[in-house]
């Protein structure tokens, strides 16, 4: 298998990504944002597709995703056109109100990552890492000199892989009674040195 990395994700690739996503986070975001039929059809329209890093393999088929966020967007987040378009009125309404409790601010000193996602029969075979370093390659392309992500206290292993990567945890944010809806209790701000 030779993978091939690209900024950006084709036109014939949203469907994928989203779904993709939506394994990845799906159990963090499901009680806001399912069920899964209106979150995939919100993810698919609401994708950035030029904030985002794609792994696909030979054929074209999507392997992974590295969203990233900057003042100009974010790879999953959105407008409220969209949620309006996938919840309607009042669950676009009731949903970003939770969402925005949950939200990161952007990152001016610092390039932040939007989400790492691999296919699961892909897993612990290098791709993270690819990504990962994708995701540096492109913060100092763009003259960042540290990269940014946040890792929830139930994702042990993807906290692991990120120290493994030179990723140093700043701080914890806890999300108090949030916790009851989104199923963690607090997310770690890890930060990577470029130079």
């Amino acid at each position: 298998m030779s993978p091939r990395i690209q900024l950006g994700l084709p036109q014939s690739l949203r469907g994928a990504a989203a779904k993709l996503y939506w394994q990845a986070f799906g159990g963090k975001l499901g009680a806001v944002m399912g069920p899964d039929r209106l979150a995939l059809g919100f993810l698919e329209r609401a994708i950035s597709p030029s904030h985002v890093i794609t792994l696909t393999d030979e054929t074209g088929a999507l392997l992974g995703i590295a969203g990233f966020k900057t003042p100009g967007g974010s790879f999953a987040g959105g407008a409220p056109e969209d949620l309006v378009a996938a919840y309607g009125r009042i669950g676009a309404f009731w949903r970003s109100w939770m969402l925005e409790r949950l939200s990161r601010e952007i990152d001016n000193d610092r390039f932040l990552i939007d989400g790492i996602a691999v296919q699961s029969g892909m897993r612990g075979q290098g791709l993270g890492r690819m990504l990962v370093q994708a995701l540096c390659d492109e913060a100092s392309r763009r003259g960042y000199d540290y990269i940014r992500l946040d890792v929830i206290d139930t994702n042990w292993r993807a906290k692991a892989l990120y120290q493994r990567l030179g990723f140093v945890a700043v701080k914890s944010e806890r999300i108090g009674w949030l916790r009851f809806v989104f199923g963690f209790n607090a997310s770690t701000v890890m930060v990577k040195p470029l130079v």
